[in-house]
């Protein structure tokens, strides 16, 4: 064909030579392009940054997963409002194409994550965002598609959304995490790695798995300025004897303690979740006047974390308990209002308290030299249709056996019709908690109830007992060195030998020890308010050194009460 007939203008016309050269050329720039092409498909399949926009890849046979650290401004989505702009924004932080697994290839959904640059201080960081296939949702209800995002034009790279106008994405994805649990979404998550390491959800975890098989009543005092769970003088129900800041105690370090396992962390206890575990339940403690300071202690407890206290209230109207016989506080209801609704959360479930210092019944005895009081060895106290249908029952024994009339055991013990002239106490006690065992183990439903029996609490009477003059005045710490502490309560070791031949099962709360520090934490002479110096001059002559000022030292028995109900998983206590 003859060029020049069509007319060609001659600088488009190539000579012979040219046309080689041009060919060559041809050929080494494809040649070049095609080895850029493996280098860079090379790099990109080992997962490494390949150049500066792209930070993660991971290839296996079925996926292709890749992240782009860029965000754009609510300007580039035209007739949306920002919530809708700054879920799209996010949804290109975290773009799934096709099935995601790990760069093993393994399959396993929990690597399925897409790394974020986090040196790309443009990019927005979230914390649970993945796209999942190509329908995407964000916590505001915006739908996207992902293909149709992609495919309708590309999306220009601007300002970034800020952080605060960024929308979680929900995942609706079976997510598993490192451990093989079933995973939570989690506000706080740390990427690595191509998998997210939910802290919130590992501490609670590693908590729940460090005091499982800890004793947790081995340990030590640590000071703690967030103490106690309830302000000094906020709670009414709080006898007087116990209440050591109204009766004018002047120092107040001695609620600023917390009880630190050696062998592991305990949770704190969160009333709200008590009140929540306990619904529609009955809790009674039965025992002393010790269990009645750890039961006015968890009422205070509880009853602060309710904002309509008048919801809490002793049921017959009784505002001092120290008489024997039973007192129930009942927790109505809990009100929470916010700006557009109020929330009631019924927990009609109550607190209660059973005087019963013996757990066995007192009785009499008539014989030749006249009428005396006795002990019935062999008989509960006839207070057991009080709290036989309790959910979760707490009892002690032990301090009104340290008396004159029970320490001598002279003419006082009674089994049946036949009165011991002389029994030693520590007979007498173990002979009572077997006729307390066997009842338990008769009376008590164990599919229902969890019982709990609390170890005695040591006393600091210096120079005398609590009637001869003892006192623990002007003690402002605890007890460090070890070596002071006291043996272990030979009546406790006694218990636990009844514990082991139960039927029921029956959890040991022993704070013998940890009460044993804590030398600065009773009433003293701080019992009563005084009107006049002389007056408190003279209480020094009769200090409470046995009971424990509120709050201050029973809050930790309740708290580890709660932990040990979280131990037992038992009912409502599954966590």
């Amino acid at each position: 064909m003859d060029t020049k007939k069509v007319g060609l203008p001659d600088q488009l016309l190539l000579s012979p030579t040219r046309k080689l050269l041009s060919g060559f050329a041809l050929w080494i720039a494809s040649a070049f392009f095609i080895i850029l092409s493996v280098l860079l498909l090379s790099s990109s399949l080992k997962g490494r940054a390949v150049f500066q926009g792209f930070n993660h890849v991971s290839v296996n046979s079925s996926s292709l997963v890749s992240s782009w650290p860029f965000s754009f401004p609510a300007s580039y989505f035209p007739g949306k409002d920002n919530a809708t702009a700054s879920a799209f924004g996010v949804v290109l932080g975290k773009v799934h194409l096709g099935n995601l697994s790990d760069e093993s290839g393994s399959g396993d959904p929990k690597g399925g994550f897409v790394v974020v640059g986090e040196e790309d201080p443009g990019s927005v960081r979230q914390n649970t965002q993945v796209a999942q296939g190509e329908n995407l949702t964000d916590s505001t209800g915006v739908g996207s598609n992902i293909h149709g995002l992609l495919t309708n034009g590309s999306l220009p790279v601007g300002e970034p959304i800020a952080e605060s106008e960024s929308r979680e994405i929900s995942v609706k994805s079976n997510m598993t995490d490192h451990a093989g649990r079933r995973n939570t979404t989690s506000k706080e998550a740390d990427w690595s790695n191509g998998r997210a390491v939910e802290q919130g959800q590992d501490e609670k975890r590693s908590t729940e798995a460090s005091y499982q098989n800890c004793d947790i009543f081995d340990g030590r005092w640590e000071r703690d300025d967030s103490k106690p769970f309830y302000p000094a003088g906020s709670c009414p129900h709080i006898d007087k004897d116990f209440d050591c800041h109204f009766n004018g105690r002047p120092d107040s370090g001695y609620v600023k303690w917390r009880w630190q396992p050696n062998g592991c962390d305990i949770p704190r206890l969160n009333a709200t979740d008590f009140l929540e575990r306990l619904r529609g339940k009955k809790l009674v403690f039965v025992g002393d006047s010790l269990n009645r300071n750890m039961w006015e202690s968890l009422v205070c407890i509880l009853r602060h974390s309710i904002r309509n206290k008048k919801r809490v209230y002793e049921i017959s109207g009784r505002t001092e308990f120290k008489k024997k016989g039973f007192y129930a506080f009942f927790f109505e209801a809990s009100l929470y209002k916010t700006s557009k609704l109020k929330h009631i959360i019924d927990y009609n479930c109550t607190v209660d308290f059973v005087g019963s210092p013996f757990l066995v019944r007192e009785s009499s005895f008539s014989g030749a030299n006249g009428t005396f009081e006795t002990l019935r060895l062999d008989l509960m106290d006839k207070t057991t249709s009080m709290y036989h249908d309790a959910d979760i029952l707490v009892f002690n024994t032990g301090h009104w056996w340290t008396h004159e009339k029970t320490s001598k055991g002279e003419d006082y013990y009674q089994e049946g019709s036949h009165l011991h002239r002389r029994l030693k106490v520590l007979e007498a006690y173990k002979r009572a908690l077997k006729t307390w065992a066997r009842w338990v183990d008769r009376s008590t439903d164990r599919s229902r109830t969890h019982v709990f029996f609390r170890g005695y609490s040591v006393t600091h009477f210096r120079g005398g007992q609590w009637n001869s003059g003892g006192q623990c005045h002007k003690e402002t710490e605890p007890i460090f060195n070890s070596t002071h502490l006291a043996k272990y309560p030979t009546k406790m070791k006694v218990l636990q030998n009844v514990l082991n031949e139960m039927k029921t099962p029956v959890t040991y709360l022993n704070i013998s020890r940890l009460t044993d520090h804590r030398k600065d934490a009773h009433p003293s002479i701080y019992r009563m308010k005084y009107k006049t110096a002389e007056e408190l001059i003279a209480a020094e002559r009769a200090q409470d050194c046995s009971h424990w000022c509120l709050p201050g030292v029973p809050d930790t028995w309740n708290e580890l009460l709660y932990v040990s109900l979280l131990k037992s998983g038992f009912g409502s206590w599954k966590t």
